[in-house]
């Protein structure tokens, strides 16, 4: 989807179509969560202090963010990607790798399957988006950006290559701005400096990772759409607009955030034994510090007494605190759900 927090606030409220929005609060703490395509001519990015985008424009209109109306124009989304293949892949709540191999509505062509579910979305939803079409997951990323806003971009495999080699390495999926700086430093600008690297060398600069890079030099991605992704963790944390210095402050917030986090599991229909706080203070130092219980957590008041004995491990009260957070992880499987209740039949008989 394009800008899809920003565009949703510029459909439902049409006084801002055409004018530079940001999604987020504007206060000195606050971060944007989505820009508009209008503020991302003055530079305002996403993840960008609140504070930076309005020294950038000026004119920018801040507008508080509305979750629940963002995930059911992504459930409608979704829906029409059902119609066309079961085999999706979600990314984020707006974007999704798709494999069209198998074609429910035997349309036979990825890229007119691409162009009808754009036209759908934008007949039922009112929004636009873009879409790449290509071989794999990295080379279908890539398309998909090239000509955003409401885009389709098709890199057929006999091109891959050659397209590629031409590409900076900052705009490849899966090279965030630290690799891509060190890669600058190598010598490594654009897909043919990369191509000319050997896989010794670029696992020794690189680890793990080396592998991946070099594969993609070459239009290789072998990875298929998985449909199920398995949550790791489920957690919540806040910024706040003045640091919390008193234990008083510090128990009062952490009470909130163990509440929004309980709702959460809740929510998700999970629970987990490791739970994690974490703690960054006003100079941008960050602890976190674990816990994990013999049993899952299936009330507020187990959550809240394992956070409370990591609380009082740590010496927080007298320091600058900007953010609070707590996450549950070692989460319940099904298998584990399963399990559970095949003992307990067993001992019921």
């Amino acid at each position: 989807m394009d800008a899809f927090f920003a565009s949703v606030e510029q459909l439902d409220n049409p006084e801002l179509r055409g004018k530079p929005v940001a999604v987020g609060g504007s206060g000195e703490r606050h971060v944007v969560a989505a820009a508009s395509y209008e503020a991302r001519k003055y530079g305002v990015r996403s993840a960008m202090p609140s504070v930076t985008a309005r020294k950038l424009c000026p004119q920018l209109i801040f507008v508080r963010h509305r979750f629940e109306r963002y995930h059911e124009l992504s459930e409608q989304v979704f829906g029409i990607f059902t119609e066309y293949t079961d085999i999706i892949e979600p990314l984020s709540i707006d974007e999704a790798f798709l494999d069209v191999t198998v074609d429910k509505k035997n349309i036979k062509s990825a890229t007119l399957i691409a162009r009808e579910i754009k036209q759908e979305i934008k007949k039922r939803t009112g929004l636009t988006a873009s879409a790449g079409i290509s071989v794999n997951k990295f080379l279908a990323k890539i398309a998909s950006d090239i000509k955003k806003p409401d885009g389709l971009f098709l890199i057929p495999p006999e091109e891959a290559e050659g397209f590629i080699e031409k590409l900076p390495v900052e705009k490849f999926f899966g090279i965030g701005k630290v690799t891509a700086e060190k890669m600058h430093k190598l010598g490594i600008h654009n897909g043919a400096d990369l191509k000319k690297w050997d896989l010794p060398s670029l696992i020794r600069n690189f680890g793990k990772a080396g592998k991946f890079y070099y594969d993609i030099a070459r239009g290789i991605d072998d990875r298929p759409v998985e449909t199920e992704s398995e949550r790791k963790s489920v957690g919540t944390e806040l910024t706040y607009e003045k640091d919390l210095t008193t234990q008083f402050g510090i128990i009062a917030e952490l009470y909130k955030v163990e509440r929004e986090l309980m709702h959460r599991l809740e929510q998700a229909g999970t629970t987990g034994r490791t739970v994690t706080l974490k703690v960054k203070f006003a100079d941008f130092r960050q602890i976190t510090r674990s816990r994990t219980l013999r049993n899952y957590i299936r009330d507020f008041e187990t959550l809240h007494k394992a956070v409370t004995e990591i609380r009082k491990s740590l010496d927080l009260p007298g320091n600058k605190i900007r953010l609070l957070g707590v996450s549950v992880s070692n989460l319940e499987s099904d298998d584990d759900e399963d399990r559970q209740l095949h003992l307990f039949d067993e001992g019921e008989c």
